[in-house]
């Protein structure tokens, strides 16, 4: 039996709230990081790397692009813990604020044709800036949409951060497809990149708006109330909870890794191997992430019916064969053949990254959950989505073959799968004492 509760259950105007502001926010973010993804693999390598080498340019700005994943698990150590101490709310604000005017600033900086290597060094200083808002955002907003809603259907509710990647993904690549489209290639190159950054102070502002409406989650209610709030989670989380840590993160790792394949790595392949034109492979993208805007949830709310771990493993093995699939089928050429290969792919991360959040939130005590997850988050970030853009230009580059690269994908599926067999069978068993609440009887 579970203690009397002093929290209230929420309304559904407050559950949809918490949805809407942890999937605008978690987008917010992931517009901001997919800016400077997708013009890392066109446009940032020239401006602020210039070389005769395209392709060594290219892997200069790709640098960067690792550097903003390098520095997400110190936004995990920074806001994860204070999310476990002072509340998921204040943290999920200021993540909001330091990720997107570090955007705004890369909108304004001088290239390399203005200040020399200062100009780079500027660009990796944002960047990093980037990183550790975005390593801090992730754990908050799972727990910002998943705390308030009804804890049998996590898997769904959880599922509002998850779609943050696909939806700002598909923000950043539509804005620039635009600008590049109405713009001459020299007025692109010259200003217009910059307007993508610039944009996000917008939407920082309704970001905010969101979130500073919404009351702190019943369930830190719930640990304040019962004076469970940890004074160490950092620590709590490296000696109590270590088989949780590890398990989050090598699930992570194969998900990451595929969608820097099919999202940034792709317009690099098909641009630089397979003479097509980039916008097409920008299309492909944002047509798989339009399919992903639904999936995501989709897979989360079916993975509160079926078992998280089977779902799971099903997507790991499909993401260790589908490479070898994509590579033959790209090398017609076709744009059909290409949409058809990123669709399918980004369908596949989906399966994984729809139940992920909340399989993730499951492996640790609700007092430790903001800690936990944000460190699993972040530091597989560095082994998975962070390296994997340069490992597959420079296995492209080292091999001339793509066979290295798919290898490399199954490598880390693998590892996913690994992390799958650690995973708990069920949730944590403190979830009894503080999850059902008063929420339990939430009308969702």
């Amino acid at each position: 039996m579970t203690e009397t509760t002093t929290a209230q259950a929420p309304d559904k105007k407050s559950l949809a709230r918490a949805f809407a502001a942890s999937l605008s926010g978690t987008t917010l973010e992931y517009y901001d990081f997919a800016v400077y993804s997708v013009a890392s693999a066109t446009i940032l390598g020239k401006l602020f790397f210039p070389s005769s080498d395209e392709l060594a340019s290219t892997m200069l700005a790709f640098s960067t692009y690792a550097v903003g994943y390098a520095a997400r698990p110190l936004g995990g150590f920074i806001f994860g813990r204070l999310g476990d101490i002072i509340g998921r709310k204040q943290v999920l604000v200021a993540t909001l604020l330091l990720t997107g005017i570090s955007t705004f600033l890369i909108g304004v900086l001088p290239t390399h044709a203005a200040m020399g290597g200062m100009a780079a060094v500027l660009l990796v200083i944002l960047r990093f800036a980037q990183g550790v808002g975005v390593g801090g955002e992730w754990g908050g907003a799972v727990l910002l949409s998943s705390e308030f809603g009804d804890p049998k259907k996590r898997g769904f509710w959880a599922s509002a951060a998850q779609i943050g990647p696909p939806a700002g993904t598909l923000l950043a690549n539509g804005v620039l497809t635009l600008l590049a489209a109405i713009l001459t290639t020299a007025q692109f190159e010259s200003w217009g990149w910059r307007i993508a950054f610039l944009l996000s102070a917008v939407m920082v502002l309704f970001g905010l708006w969101l979130r500073m409406k919404l009351e702190e989650t019943p369930v830190f209610k719930e640990l304040q109330a019962k004076g469970e709030k940890p004074k160490a989670p950092l620590k709590e989380v490296f000696t109590k909870e270590p088989r949780a840590l590890i398990t989050g993160i090598l699930i992570r790792i194969a998900p990451d890794v595929l969608y820097s394949l099919f999202t940034v790595f792709v317009l690099t392949y098909m641009t630089t191997k397979l003479h097509m034109p980039k916008s097409q492979g920008t299309i492909a993208v944002m047509i798989g992430s339009g399919f992903q805007l639904f999936l995501m949830p989709a897979f989360g709310a079916l993975s509160d019916r079926f078992n998280r771990r089977t779902m799971y493993l099903a997507g790991a093995i499909l993401a260790a064969v589908w490479p070898f699939l994509f590579f033959p089928l790209a090398s017609t050429k076709s744009f059909f053949a290409i949409i058809v290969g990123v669709v399918v792919a980004l369908a596949i991360h989906a399966l994984l990254y729809g139940p992920q959040a909340a399989m993730i939130t499951e492996q640790f005590s609700p007092r430790l959950r903001f800690t936990g997850s944000s460190l699993a988050y972040t530091m597989a970030g560095i082994f998975g989505g962070a390296v994997a853009p340069l490992i597959f230009t420079a296995l492209l580059s080292g091999f001339n073959s793509w066979v290295v690269v798919a290898l490399y994908v199954t490598f880390t599926a693998v590892l996913t799968l690994v992390g799958v067999l650690l995973a708990r069978k069920t949730p944590h068993p403190e979830e009894e004492q503080i999850e059902t609440l008063a929420v339990a009887t939430a009308e969702v």
